[in-house]
Formats: structure tokens, sequence, C-alpha cells
């Protein structure tokens, strides 16, 4: 009897899973895996939530697999040992698995696709962790991924729609195979793992953790998805849609489902088509607006096209979607110590201190609150590099896609030596954080040494006079840490820096980057106020002489 195996990577889920449709449909019997591959898993890479996260996905595959009379085999090892090992015992005709667009995963997966090749099995990829085929958009695009969302969303429109989600498999059909014991002692399968199997542990004690849970897995994805559809139908009631970056809410649970994206817990065109329907039935209509419901799904598609041909899309040397700029350098002592204090939440500056312990408390943060994170690291006040900002998001945030997460710090980083990013004010980590909580309460939550501090000076507990402080139990340099770094001062210096960058450039020697489209799309993404926008220095041809009027200023 031919056998399929379908191997799971991201696309952890049963529903809208055309590999595995795949995988029965050539195949009389099925096995199905997970595997801890050495290429592209390190448990170093990991922080706890994430690693629990997609424990837990596991687990609940496997309990989903198991109603059906399957199991999920979890191994570690070479995926060419394994699937060499699995031929040998049992025989092997069809491997079926989902495209994966970071460049190591794509490595590992030529080097199955040439076993297979050289064994007569037959190698099946579909495309459905993304909307569309990132492939197809480079070749739509004339060979070239698109460097602005604008121009991406244009040759989108030109393919077409994305395709909704395939039906189930009939699994009363299905006939689960074994693998041999010898197979599953050789490779280590694994039982029930936890992330203290693979020696990762709590990073604060649990007593510190948040009110909120994180659970993984397909079956709270989709009771999530039920929940969110609510959220954006209440919306669409009141007359807007994006709730999320509307009135963003830093205090209730999150209505986000990034981190079931990004497991593929939940599919995306799921996702996508469920909240498209949601639309028309409300609007009866079949057009939606730019910044419509499903522009944050299809920002995702986005960074994934612009990684999927750039093995270096995670760093600046040779990485043709960004600027090289000549960032602080972090073995500097100093600035080595400023890197540590903003991974650890102590900057001095309350609201990015509560976002930075947030991420490790719970391993997420809301996206505005991210931005004004990553911004402050690198052109707002630090100036380092926000290939280190990534690393430190890539390993403790539970919903970090390289692809994704890359593209997010290329954009708010880099690009911000476009014109349209070079407001002063828009990402003050005081002001800011006014608009996003003007009460504070983020501030109590995450930052508890200020939990008593007054209202007026939560923001800016280095304002409160000595007595105050000695009054609610929080001494500034001693309780709660000084600012690092003066945000007036660091943030004039980097914008000079800026401006001069940006003249160094002239149209003859620009190099194409990720880059913002226009001013909405700054406005949106950066959740930032119409005084905001009216900040900006005058367009690219007078930066010149912007530049000499500023750096005497």
């Amino acid at each position: 009897m031919t056998v399929a195996v379908h191997w799971f990577r991201n696309g952890l889920r049963l529903h809208d899973n055309p590999a595995l449709i795949e995988a029965h449909n050539n195949a009389e019997k099925l096995i199905t895996l997970f595997i801890f591959d050495e290429t592209t898993f390190n448990p170093k890479w990991f922080g706890y939530n994430p690693m629990r996260f997609l424990l837990e996905s596991l687990i609940d595959l496997n309990n989903n697999l198991a109603l059906l009379g399957g199991r999920l085999y979890i191994l570690q090892g070479n995926p060419v040992n394994i699937f060499k090992m699995i031929k040998e015992k049992i025989g092997l005709n069809f491997i079926t698995y989902e495209q994966d667009c970071a460049h190591t995963g794509r490595t590992r997966d030529e080097k199955v696709k040439a076993f297979c090749d050289e064994n007569g099995i037959k190698c099946i990829e579909t495309v459905s962790h993304t909307l569309w085929n990132p492939k197809s958009i480079i070749e739509k695009n004339g060979g070239v991924p698109p460097f602005t969302f604008k121009q991406f969303q244009n040759t989108a429109n030109q393919i077409g729609v994305p395709p909704t989600p395939v039906g189930n498999v009939d699994w009363l059909s299905v006939i689960f195979e074994k693998l041999p014991a010898s197979i599953q002692d050789e490779f280590k399968n694994l039982l029930n793992p936890t992330p203290e199997t693979f020696g990762i542990y709590p990073e604060v004690p649990e007593n510190l953790t948040s009110t909120y849970r994180w659970y993984g897995g397909e079956t709270r994805a989709l009771e999530q998805l039920k929940e969110r559809l609510e959220y954006e139908k209440e919306a669409f009631v009141n007359g807007f849609y994006l709730p999320n970056q509307v009135n963003p809410d830093l205090l209730s649970p999150p209505s986000s489902l990034s981190a079931a994206l990004r497991y593929g817990c939940l599919s995306i065109r799921k996702f996508y088509w469920e909240l498209t329907k949601l639309f028309i039935n409300k609007f009866e209509g079949d057009l939606l607006p730019m910044y419509s419901v499903t522009s944050q799904l299809i920002w995702r598609d986005y960074f994934y096209t612009m990684s999927i041909d750039n093995k270096n899309f995670g760093q600046i040397e040779d990485n043709p979607a960004c600027i090289s700029i000549p960032w602080n350098d972090i073995k500097i002592p100093e600035n080595k110590k400023m890197l540590e204090c903003w991974k650890t939440g102590k900057t001095g500056y309350p609201f990015i201190d509560a976002g930075m312990r947030q991420l490790m408390q719970e391993g997420w943060i809301h996206h505005v609150v991210r931005n004004s994170l990553a911004s402050f690291l690198t052109r707002g006040d630090l100036w380092i590099s926000w290939v280190e900002g990534l690393n430190h998001f890539m390993k403790y945030l539970l919903d970090a896609d390289f692809s994704v997460c890359s593209g997010n710090w290329i954009w708010v980083s880099s690009s911000t030596f476009e014109q349209l990013l070079d407001c002063p004010l828009c990402v003050c980590p005081v002001s800011y954080g006014l608009r996003l909580d003007p009460s504070g309460e983020y501030i109590k939550r995450y930052v508890p040494e200020l939990k008593n501090m007054p209202a007026q000076f939560l923001y800016e507990p280095w304002k409160c006079p000595e007595s105050v402080q000695k009054q609610v139990g929080c001494i500034i340099g001693k309780d709660y840490p000084n600012c690092i770094v003066d945000h007036t001062i660091a943030s004039r210096g980097n914008r000079k820096k800026m401006l001069a960058l940006r003249v160094s450039m002239t149209n003859e020697n620009r190099v194409p980057h990720c880059c913002p489209s226009d001013r909405e799309e700054v406005q949106k993404f950066m959740y930032l106020p119409d005084e905001c926008m009216q900040q900006l220095l005058p367009l690219e041809n007078q930066d010149s002489k912007a530049y000499d009027i500023y750096k005497f200023h």
C-alpha cells in the first residue's frame, strides 16, 4: 500500500490544510509528524512563553488527531534521516508540507526535495501560510519584490483575491500508519513535552506573570476567531473598522490572533474570508477600503514576499530591503549597558519599561507599543541597531515570525530615514504613552514600583518631588532607575543624523529599500495624531536646505 507522510511545520491545524489533503488523496496510508530539526530549531532561540505556546499547539493537534484515530509523532533529528528510515522500515511514496518562507526553512526543504528525487518519492509543497504565493507576487512585479505596501497591494490586485479555504479531509476514509518503535526511539519521540523538556524555564517568577495567559492550539484559535469576529462586528455596527488601531486597548485581554497565525493554528485564509464576508454582509458591498479589516493580514503577506528570496532579511549587511546605517557600536560598554536596560525594562521611561516587562511576562505586546519600543531603541533615542531588537523579540514574542518580525523592525527603524517618518514628537516615550494610556494603569500593572506614584508623575517620575517619592515608597535612582538618556537631547541628535544621511543619499545613489508608501500609511501604521503629521519637515527636494538650518539650532 502507498504511504504518505504529512510533515507539520507552521500549519499546525486540520482545517484549511491543502498539503494534508494532498497526502490523503495520493496515498492509502497516512503518517503525521512534526520534527524538531537542528537547522531550524535551537532551544537557545526560544523564550519560555513562545516555547510553551508551540508545544501546546502540538499537543492540541495530537489530541485532535487522536479523536480521529491518528497520532502526531513529535520527533527530533535531521528530516532527511527520518524520512530515509521511514522508507526503509515502512515504505514511503509521498511527503507533503506547507511552504516555508524563511530562508533557513527553504534550505532545509531543498535537501528534502533532493532526497525525494533520488529515491523516487513525490514531494508536494502547497501554499497556505500566506494569502498569496509570494513567488507569484514577485513574478507579477517583474521579478523583484514590491518595496512598498501600496505597490504590493497593486500587484496582488492584478493577481486577484486570495484563494478560499479548502475543505476538510474525509477522515472516515483515512488509514493511519504507525511508526515502528525503532524509529520513535532513534529520533526520540516526545510525549506531552513541556518547555522544561528542552531546558527552558520561565524568565520571571510565576507570581509576576500577568492576568492574561495565552494558550496554543487550533481548538483555542477557532474559539478566539469567533470572539474576534464578534468584536469586529460590533465595530462595524458602530461605524468603524480596525478597532485595534482606532482605539488601542492595552489593558483588556488581547483580541489578537497573531500567535495563532504565526504557528498556523488558524488559517490566514479562513481569517481573511471570514472578515471579508462579515464586512460585505454588513455593508452590502464587495469593495474593501485600502485600510480595511483585512489590511493587517495583507501587511503580513507583504513582509513574507520581501523575505522569501532574501537570505539576509534579518540583518543589515547585504540586505537589499534596508539601508545600511552606522548604528552605535554595542561593543562599547556604555551602549551595551543601554541595550541591556532596554531589554530588562529599566530605561527610566515608565511606558517603555512597561512594554518590555510585559514582553517578558506574557510574550506579547500590542503593536502600537511595539512601535514605541522599536523607535526608542533605534532612531528615537538609543541609536542602536534594529537587529538587536529583532533578536530579542524573536526569542520572547509568541508571534515572532522571522519574516514579519524582521519586516516590522526594518520598516520602523531603517525606513525612518524616509521624509515621512521624520517627526521628532511622534514617538516621544512620554507623550506617545500618554495618548495610549492616559490613566497610567498600564504602567502600574507592569511597573509595580510606580503603582503609588501620583498620576501627574507616572510618565515622568523624575519630576516628582523627593518628599513625595519618600511618601509613596519609590525613590527615583534607587527603587526605580533614572532615565538612561535625555529624550529631548537624544532625539534632536538622532534627527540630525537622519537628515545628514538623507542629504547624502542623492537621487543617483539612493538605495531601493522597504519604506512607507505615503503619509496616510505612516499615520495608520504608527498610530499618529494629526498634529504629529504637521510636524514633518518640507518635502524631499528641500532636505538639504532644511539640514543646513537645523544643524545650527
